[in-house]
């Protein structure tokens, strides 16, 4: 009994290892063009391990979408701010957000491959939609509470908020090759990324303090 511990504990670090891999192939060259011996050779397993652990490529890729997605969620749910008036709570809501984006460069070009193919791979991925539940509920109550404090405008949705700050943190890392070389600026460099980071807040803060017109 005390053998299958250790055995269970290297097939979780490999698991892992793998769908590390994984996830930077998947990222760099999209689903048609990463191949699994390639990322079987770059963890010092086998093919035959890699679909032994996940079934197949395309339950390999799932499996690092999944991943990918948890690991946004997870930070979200992660975020203290009970403590927290709502404009402070919500700013660092958008802060967490971009520094994640920021951070984790892969997720957002999985994410790009996705929408060029339409979402065929999320579509298979029900258990997305719970999960994103609890991360709205933070966002909801964190509205709630500045809306009862008048700190907030009470036309505004939860959705509407993610969409703002999702949308500006997508953009920094999708375009930062394209803007950066027609504005010659680098959006993440340490110099600029303080800058950024803090205007996302700024704009939210703002358009949810901004009464209706």
């Amino acid at each position: 009994m005390a053998d299958q511990v250790p055995r269970r504990r290297d097939a979780e670090r490999t698991k892992a290892e793998i769908l590390e891999v994984a996830t930077r192939a998947f990222a760099e060259d999209g689903y048609s063009g990463a191949r699994v011996d390639e990322i079987a050779e770059r963890t010092r397993t086998t093919k035959r391990m890699i679909y032994y652990y996940f079934g197949g490529k395309e339950q390999l890729y799932l499996a690092v979408l999944e991943a990918a997605y948890r690991g946004i969620r997870e930070a979200e749910e992660r975020l203290e701010v009970g403590d927290l008036g709502p404009v402070d709570a919500v700013r660092r809501l958008a802060e967490l957000t971009y520094d994640h984006h920021v951070e984790h460069q892969d997720f957002m070009r999985l994410v790009a491959i996705e929408n060029i193919h339409r979402g065929e791979g999320i579509r298979k991925l029900e258990v997305l939609r719970d999960l994103g539940k609890p991360a709205m509920e933070v966002l909801e109550t964190i509205l709630e509470r500045g809306i009862t404090d008048g700190a907030f405008r009470a036309d505004v949705e939860a959705l509407d908020v993610h969409l703002l700050i999702s949308s500006y943190c997508v953009f920094q890392v999708a375009n930062q090759y394209t803007f950066g070389y027609l504005f010659d600026v680098d959006m993440l460099d340490d110099s600029t990324r303080p800058r950024l980071r803090s205007l996302i807040g700024d704009v939210v803060v703002a358009w949810l303090s901004t009464p209706p017109r």
